[in-house]
């Protein structure tokens, strides 16, 4: 038979029952726009008496109240992964579509500034030329025309080393971001092991730790495991980066410039092993950029300037001057960063075929260069072409992923966020488990006070 004060015990244990749970769901609804915020909820379990009594003792079945059990983050593991890896594909994707909208920003075509159109211009003055061999203002403006054009390759190819520069300014920064994370990784391993097993909650660190490995993932690509003492490892391509409680770094190795790339290449590496880290996430999306996309870019700028260079000078050198020069080079510099005109007097412009004639075949040829199927003018048209399409399948690409990545944070958040309608739903429930179990101590008091106080009373 329980105990006639047995009551006051179990009414007890709801009213703190009832009480951290009303105070569970009030940190939920003050946390409601915080940002890596999982919502928490009580687990309850009923309490029930000895599972093993004594040879004469008696028990009456009934349960002794409530205890918490614990208080749980409502997180899904399987969607957090899959969120760390779709935030890591959608920041490189979107790393390498932003580096080739800067790039096409660099040659802005089609435009009537553009390389394309001024290469028209150029040829156009080859046929002004070849019109009027004898006049010298012809001669005069196709040096300026030549001019613009070799400055233009020289700009493009000075825009390209820029931005490969500011990537790789960047992408320092980015590392160090990146140690500095995952240091704070291990610090938080360290604490949420260590309160683990004294029995206290963690929620809160445990939160704070998510955030800095789906920061990671968005700068690396890092995916995570979770240890049963509650640690997190976080690994970067097949590589630990945080292991329990202690750190790898990474760091940035070679070329500091796009000129220096062929020679030195930029790598990002481990700093104990010196080997590659195979990493997503923007730095991933950087790491391409600095060591794929850009060089292409410019060795394909280097080669039209080269085919220009190379096919202007070997008609060039072939004819006459005004002045009967022969055998000059027209353009100086075989790469984009160095092509050059090289005659400065129009009179050394060679038009003729032949010494002492006014005759245009020199000037008529390289006019038609323009129009040559291996020409330097149909060589750029097919980069650009190639860019084009390459810059417009990355940013559908990069769209695409961005879509998937918002699917599943809104999967995360309808698991793990915080939802106001459903905490005051739980905040009038624990509020009147509360006063229930208030209502069932008053009872009980009032009971007792009857068997105490009055009971015997008959008769006096």
């Amino acid at each position: 038979m329980g105990s006639s004060f047995g009551g006051i015990n179990t009414a007890l244990t709801s009213l703190y029952a009832q009480r951290r749970a009303l105070d569970v769901t009030g940190q939920n609804i003050a946390n409601a726009n915080t940002e890596g915020y999982t919502r928490q909820r009580v687990d309850m379990r009923s309490e029930v008496g000895s599972l093993s009594p004594g040879m004469y003792a008696k028990t009456d079945g009934l349960g002794t109240g409530v205890s918490l059990n614990e208080v749980q983050r409502v997180r899904d593991e399987f969607l957090e992964n899959r969120g760390r890896a779709e935030h890591g594909k959608s920041t490189q994707l979107a790393t390498q579509s932003a580096a080739y909208t800067s790039i096409e920003d660099v040659f802005a075509e089609p435009s009537d500034t553009a390389l394309a159109a001024q290469l028209r211009e150029m040829w156009g003055s080859w046929n002004d030329v070849a019109n009027n061999p004898q006049l010298t203002a012809t001669r005069s403006t196709l040096l300026q025309q030549s001019w613009t054009v070799a400055d233009q390759l020289n700009s493009a190819s000075a825009a390209l080393s820029g931005q490969w520069s500011d990537n790789r300014t960047s992408l320092s920064a980015y590392v160090t971001e990146v140690n500095t994370a995952a240091d704070s990784i291990a610090q938080l391993n360290d604490s949420i092991v260590k309160a683990k097993a004294n029995g206290l909650t963690v929620n809160e660190l445990e939160d704070r730790r998510d955030g800095q490995v789906m920061k990671l993932s968005e700068l690396t690509g890092a995916t995570a495991s979770l240890r049963k003492n509650g640690a997190m490892d976080v690994f970067v391509g097949n590589s630990t980066l945080v292991s329990e409680f202690t750190t790898r770094k990474l760091e940035v190795s070679g070329a500091a410039r796009l000129l220096d790339q062929p020679s030195d290449p930029m790598t990002l590496r481990w700093a104990d092993t010196k080997t590659a880290v195979q990493a997503g996430g923007t730095i991933g999306g950087m790491v391409d950029t600095m060591t794929a996309i850009i060089p292409a870019i410019s060795d394909a700028l280097d080669s039209v300037a080269r085919n220009l260079a190379d096919s202007v000078n070997a008609l060039h050198q072939t004819g006459y001057s005004a002045d009967g020069s022969t055998g000059l080079d027209f353009f100086t510099g075989t790469t984009a960063g160095t092509i050059k005109v090289a005659i400065t007097n129009p009179d050394q412009v060679a038009v003729s075929g032949t010494t002492g004639a006014l005759d245009n075949s020199v000037a008529d040829a390289l006019a038609d260069l323009g129009d040559k199927s291996a020409g330097p003018d149909r060589e750029y048209q097919a980069m650009i072409g190639q860019l084009g399409v390459t810059a417009q399948a990355t940013t559908r690409r990069a769209e695409i992923q961005a879509n998937v990545t918002e699917q599943v944070d809104a999967a995360r958040e309808s698991q793990s966020g915080v939802n106001l309608d459903e905490e005051m739903t739980n905040l009038l429930t624990y509020q009147r488990g509360y006063e229930a179990a208030s209502r069932v101590l008053t009872t009980i008091d009032s009971m007792l006070d009857q068997l105490i106080n009055r009971t015997g009373l008959v008769g006096r």
